[in-house]
């Protein structure tokens, strides 16, 4: 599989595309006003201890506290905190565990704590942080406090992962553990000594700090989006990387040139007269993001919906008609979409949980072929995930990890019409709220006279087409009422005022 990096830079905006086999897959946006918050580093104050939530809420000197769980606390906090043995029954007989301590006899509120994040703000959400500082190196992740080697889940090869931990163990520095990375795969021990001595100063330096500032304060914030990125991915797979930014261009030269020489000769200056993207032919892909319906070929679409808790992907066969064999219609039809819903969770980063509605199949064996296909489809994903063989129904759930708020919600926002629900009432539906208005003006008796400000669609239904309804409000009240059409109004807003004083009283009778 041939794989690209296309990095596109203006003042404004810095985005990274990913392609496999010329396949946008991958997209990543960064902007001077939304900084990324994921991996920065902060010493805060404890706020709140919740025992019920087994949870505390940490102030790093943003507007929402950031939420630590139980779950997040490192070894270094549960050390000292309570625990107690516990005996409990098995089939072989009495096993005695030790009970983790209760958050509440851990962290103490008004403690000081360095905290890193790992999920950023999303919608309503602060930060959620954890006490586990991991600091990212080429082929290497320190890990402060701890005393373990840990080798990537993504090295498959168990030759391998013991080759590496046994490399590992005399670099070790004394009270730090060590994560392997994917890219750590096949290098050798000068590799490692030099990344670990980069993370050690890197530490170091943090660590000063940490010990200089007073909570809340920013102790290290996560590289720039195009060298943590460069760092994520640009590896031994990637076939070249493409910058159409000079200065961008000689940085990550410069950066390749200290942690991967090797890498160095494949990033490229675009030079063409035509921008980046378009040259590829991205931008019309990164447009089709933003939309519900997505049309896979034969002529099947996938309608794709999501919501604060969970995203749906629903399969429909269209326009597919296939051949005489129904049950292989269908099987091609979900093969095709299992493959472009993959590609569009990728693509926009959607994470949570995840249901994918296909169509349903009578054939078990074309369920557990689907399902492969669905995970093969996943296997360059970096995300950490987990996939539910597909059920009797035709439903396959997922999770995937969600660090950051999807594109949907960094590239739009809600309608400013329809509140982000995608429906506005129809021209009926309002015109009868319209009317209950006058009902409610009609029962306080204070005005007669009024001017109507409503769109020309409603207007249709109130005044239009052989419907007056203005003109038996008015008999029926006997009130004065002047429409006015407003084409700039959306279908549910309408303004009523007192004609006689040009007064604005649409609030006045509101339900």
């Amino acid at each position: 599989m041939k794989t690209e990096i296309l990095v596109n830079s203006t003042e404004y905006e810095t985005r990274v595309a990913v392609l496999e086999d010329g396949k946008l897959v991958e997209l990543h946006v960064e902007r001077p006003d939304s900084d990324r918050m994921a991996g920065d580093i902060y010493k805060g104050v404890i706020k709140t201890v919740l025992p019920g939530m087994q949870a505390a809420f940490v102030e790093i000197g943003f507007p929402k506290a950031a939420y630590l769980h139980s779950s997040d606390v490192g070894k270094v906090y549960v050390r000292h905190g309570d625990s107690e043995d516990i005996e409990e029954e098995s089939p072989v007989g009495i096993v005695r565990k030790r009970r983790r301590a209760g958050i509440e006899t851990v962290l103490k509120r008004n403690q000081e704590i360095l905290v890193q994040v790992i999920k950023e703000p999303i919608s309503t959400k602060g930060p959620r942080v954890a006490t586990e500082i991991s600091i990212p190196g080429r082929f290497v992740v320190l890990v402060p406090d701890d005393d373990h080697i840990r080798v990537s889940k993504r090295i498959s090869d168990w030759g391998e992962k013991r080759r590496l931990k046994k490399l590992l163990a005399p670099l070790r520095p004394e009270g730090f553990g060590l994560i392997v990375r994917t890219e750590a795969e096949g290098e050798k021990e000068s590799a490692f000594a030099a990344d670990i001595k980069r993370v050690m100063k890197l530490w170091a330096k943090l660590k000063r700090k940490a010990d200089n500032s007073r909570p809340p304060a920013l102790i290290h914030k996560e590289a720039e989006m195009i060298v943590s990125k460069i760092r994520d991915i640009f590896t031994d797979d990637v076939q070249r990387l493409v910058v159409d930014d000079r200065a961008d261009y000689k940085m990550i030269r410069s950066y390749a040139r200290q942690v991967a020489p090797d890498l160095k000769d494949r990033v490229e200056l675009y030079k063409g007269a035509l921008p980046l993207f378009d040259q590829h032919g991205l931008e019309p892909e990164i447009e089709k993001m933003l939309e519900r319906k997505v049309w896979i070929k034969k002529g099947a679409y996938l309608v794709i919906d999501q919501t604060e808790a969970m995203v749906t992907i629903d399969v429909n066969t269209g326009r597919f008609v296939g051949g005489k064999d129904h049950e292989r219609t269908i099987f091609e039809t979900n093969l095709a979409a299992a493959r472009e819903a993959a590609r569009q969770i990728r693509l926009r980063d959607i994470g949570g949980l995840i249901v994918c509605d296909f169509i349903d199949m009578y054939s078990r064996e074309n369920r557990r072929k689907l399902y492969e296909e669905f995970q093969r489809c996943f296997v360059r994903d970096r995300a950490k995930r987990a996939i539910n063989p597909v059920t009797d129904f035709g439903l396959l759930e997922m999770t995937r990890e969600r660090i950051r708020p999807s594109h949907m919600h960094v590239l739009s926002e809600p309608c400013p019409y329809c509140s982000g629900i995608g429906r506005v009432p129809s021209k009926k539906t309002m015109a009868t709220k319209i009317e209950r208005w006058f009902m409610r003006a009609k029962a306080d008796r204070q005005y007669t006279n009024f001017h109507l400000v409503i769109s020309p669609l409603v207007a249709e239904s109130m005044v239009d087409n052989g419907t007056d309804r203005v003109s038996r409000l008015m008999r029926a009240h006997r009130f004065k009422i002047n429409v006015i059409r407003d084409t700039t109004f959306p279908v549910q807003q309408y303004k009523v005022y007192n004609a006689d004083t040009n007064e604005e009283i649409s609030d006045k009778y509101v339900a």
